[in-house]
């Protein structure tokens, strides 16, 4: 039997695209709730992109769906290329996922959670990998800890190390700085921003801070009962709106108040 790591035997990379994620008249219905209701949009290789929305906007369920996690009702995803699920084996090992509220295993160590990471994503020089991210994101301290005995603060940035063992092409964020103090989420907005420009990588990044998208985002796509109300430049959206802020803009949708100069 072949002990290779999954990742190792997957297909090569395909065709480059302008587009790191294209969707297409996406739908997704759960009995009578279409939780997903014919959603389109393309990002742009390099670029961040913030989708926001209240909770039951359809956020999760769209990156649910990009992830080939969940199957669209109708409608087409294609990441870095390759359409979503049926060539999800070309593309699992160039992106990947971080999110505050998904726990890793709370008896393993830090180190040892990011081992059995890495040889998932069948990561080369999984030990230097390793030791570069605990530099990087300041793990050295407590690597060897328990998982499940870290502070919130920790357990993100350990998080966002998972998420970039595999030095992703496309990184995924659901909340990524919820419920840290601003120093810390301050912290881990600079390294995303730092690793984006870095590698060429683009984000798409689903939040609820308003400070955090506007400080982050090329681009705003606010979504609301599943559907796309906006989606432009942060400056852009303020302008429409005529509001100095996205938490205003953000209110303003939730309540159904009309754009600025809108008939």
């Amino acid at each position: 039997m072949n002990d290779a790591p999954i990742a190792a035997t997957l297909p090569s990379s395909a065709p480059s695209t302008d587009a790191a994620i294209a969707v297409e008249r996406l739908v997704k219905v759960y009995k009578a709730v279409r939780a997903v209701d014919d959603v389109s949009f393309r990002i742009a290789q390099g670029s961040i992109t913030g989708l926001l929305g209240g909770n039951g906007a359809g956020k999760t369920t769209t990156i649910a769906m990009i992830m080939g996690l969940v199957l669209p009702t109708s409608g087409t995803v294609s990441v870095l290329g390759h359409p979503i699920p049926a060539e999800s084996a070309h593309v699992l090992g160039r992106m990947n996922f971080e999110s505050p509220y998904v726990d890793m295993p709370m008896r393993l160590t830090v180190r040892q959670n990011l081992d059995v990471f890495g040889r998932l994503y069948a990561v080369k020089n999984l030990k230097e990998r390793i030791e570069q991210l605990a530099s990087d994101l300041d793990l050295t301290e407590f690597i060897d800890r328990h998982t499940g005995k870290l502070s919130a603060g920790q357990k993100t940035r350990v998080a966002l190390a998972k998420a970039l063992i595999n030095s992703p092409e496309l990184l995924l964020l659901d909340e990524p700085t919820a419920s840290l103090d601003p120093d810390t989420a301050d912290w881990i907005r600079t390294h995303l921003d730092s690793y984006r420009k870095e590698r060429g990588a683009t984000i798409l990044l689903a939040s609820h801070n308003m400070q955090e998208v506007e400080r982050l985002c090329d681009r705003v796509i606010i979504m609301k009962r599943g559907k796309i109300q906006d989606d432009d430049s942060t400056a852009g959206i303020l302008a429409r709106y005529n509001r100095a802020t996205l938490e205003e803009v953000f209110l303003d949708v939730a309540r159904g108040r009309a754009q600025a100069g809108a008939a």
